[in-house]
């Protein structure tokens, strides 16, 4: 497994497994003590996904040491605002029970993520947290919140896969020392992605499958990613990328999917604006 050196001189592994839509508690404490049977050290959660006990409950059950674990949440919408994101922070900690985390980001640019940011700086400089950042920040927010912060977002996680690749927002996380962390790696299976044509052709030329071809194309790029399956099998398929590379022509084929929009979330969208401040995930 190789790493990524975020710009605090943290490491973060390269690869992790998410756990979006394990809404089962029980699959989902599962999911993740196969997953780091299977090699996998980074695990992604959120306080919105409703499943951090049952990460925690993986975590502290699968005999591995905590400081070979590099575990990250995310603060939801509903508790923007600095005593707010305390207070959430605090409350993801004890459901995960662990003394710290390793990752703590803003989940959507929306609500007074300033006053978050100002929060999370200082569980950082506290030691609570080794490295902050944001998901889902365009390039605008992102530029904005570097160049009025001094701490700088470590990591900002968003929609990166052959069909919404986003190589303007790569150029400006890349000027500014953020490394992206690609949710939906796999475009969630839409488009019918695994039966793509150029990534057919492209798997069958490394003898690979697609969703391998897929993930190794993001690495490639300098991207993190986080992919998540409830199957075993491809649990281990997911995490055997690093054993082939490729070529040029290979990339520049898959330049080819890109469709310049996502069509799983607009966060430019004012509805999806008020669809997310909306959600409350606690009382």
């Amino acid at each position: 497994m190789q790493e990524f050196l975020l710009n605090n001189g943290v490491a973060m592994p390269a690869q992790g497994y998410g756990v979006f839509h394990i809404t089962d508690k029980k699959q989902c404490r599962e999911c993740v003590l196969r997953a780091l049977e299977t090699g996998y050290r980074m695990i992604d959660t959120a306080a919105s996904y409703h499943n951090e006990d049952a990460v925690g409950d993986a975590v502290r059950a699968c005999g591995i040491p905590r400081k070979e674990l590099f575990i990250s949440t995310k603060l939801w919408v509903q508790d923007s605002g600095y005593e707010n994101t305390m207070k959430a922070f605090h409350a993801s900690l004890k459901r995960l029970g662990l003394d710290y985390l390793d990752l703590y980001l803003i989940h959507h640019p929306f609500g007074d993520y300033y006053g978050s940011w100002r929060a999370m700086s200082r569980l950082l400089e506290e030691g609570l947290v080794r490295a902050i950042g944001v998901c889902n920040f365009s390039p605008d927010r992102l530029i904005d919140l570097c160049m009025n912060q001094e701490i700088k977002p470590a990591v900002n996680q968003l929609e990166l896969h052959p069909f919404h690749q986003q190589e303007e927002a790569l150029r400006v996380m890349k000027r500014y020392g953020v490394i992206p962390q690609a949710w939906g790696p796999l475009a969630e299976g839409q488009r019918n992605i695994f039966c793509n044509g150029i990534l057919q052709k492209i798997a069958k030329k490394h003898e690979r499958t697609t969703a391998q071809v897929i993930l190794r194309w993001n690495l490639q790029r300098g991207i993190s990613v986080i992919p998540k399956t409830v199957h075993p099998e491809r649990m281990v398929e997911n995490l055997r990328v690093w054993d082939f590379e490729l070529t040029d022509s290979d990339m520049r084929e898959i330049k080819k999917l890109d469709v310049g929009h996502s069509e799983i979330i607009d966060h430019h969208c004012w509805c999806t604006a008020r669809q997310l401040n909306e959600i409350k995930i606690h009382e």
